[in-house]
């Protein structure tokens, strides 16, 4: 079976910036153990599958371990798949989910996610990550991920994983976030998943679905400017709506091709 496979790097205007998804568009759905093979093959962090059904587009994300609940960046990603790619004829994209209707909105170049709200409460660090982190926390925070809160944004650049004790840990589907206010930005931040063959993602727009009322609460503004600083580094619009977040990005093709599968 051959199926078409686009790669394309989100959150940034460059490529070999962002952070890079794989999109493979279906007729219909393949077995699950089918799908995670495809998406350990493509060794990027997330890969989604869309499927046009009844005049939906149903999406899901897969990374080389596990299906998620919800990904930020795989989702503009196929947005920008299906309009730059494919010649979607509209500028609004409604995908089914695990994680409900996500509508993306086409502007010009940007891409802005209608995500749901993820406000963290506040938590008790579990000692494993504790001991995993060389820089520890002032405060400590939960949602579907654990939301570190550090001083400056070199703390946050200078933080190093004990990748030994930190796989350790089970955190599925969620991961880590490290944040503070930004030098030049609103605030900054980076992502780890334990158990991960990535273990730090390039760029997390699900992981904003708690940074963002996070941060608006704490610094009395609803438009958000945002920095994930991993090596590679991504740019991130964001907007607090109450029970919604609005993340938005821009992206670029990497490399379009196609795979075969027995």
């Amino acid at each position: 079976m051959k199926l078409e496979l686009y790669q394309i790097d989100v959150f940034t205007d460059k490529t070999f910036g962002g952070n890079p998804a794989c999109v493979v568009p279906l007729a219909e759905w393949l077995p699950d153990d089918l799908l995670l093979k495809i998406t350990k093959e493509n060794a990027v962090s997330e890969t989604a599958f869309f499927v046009y059904q009844d005049d939906k587009i149903h999406l899901r994300w897969f990374t080389p371990e596990i299906e998620m609940d919800l990904c930020g960046h795989a989702t503009l990603a196929s947005a920008y798949c299906l309009k730059k790619i494919l010649n979607y004829p509209h500028n609004k994209i409604v995908f089914k989910t695990l994680s409900g209707d996500l509508t993306v909105l086409v502007e010009n170049d940007l891409y802005c996610l209608d995500f749901p709200s993820r406000m963290p409460v506040v938590y008790k660090l579990p000692e494993i990550i504790k001991r995993s982190l060389n820089i520890q926390p002032n405060e400590v925070y939960k949602s579907r991920d654990y939301l570190l809160v550090y001083n400056t944004e070199q703390e946050i650049e200078n933080i190093k994983i004990n990748r030994q004790l930190f796989d350790q840990i089970n955190l599925d589907p969620g991961g880590v976030i490290v944040t503070s206010k930004g030098d030049n930005c609103d605030f900054v931040s980076r992502f780890f998943t334990p158990q991960a063959s990535i273990m730090e993602d390039p760029v997390t727009g699900s992981a904003h679905c708690s940074l963002i009322p996070f941060w608006s609460f704490r610094l009395g503004k609803d438009k958000l400017n945002a920095t994930q600083i991993s090596d590679r580094g991504g740019k991130l619009l964001c907007q607090n709506k109450g029970d919604r977040v609005i993340i938005s990005g821009k992206a670029k093709t990497y490399s379009i091709g196609s795979l075969w599968t027995e």
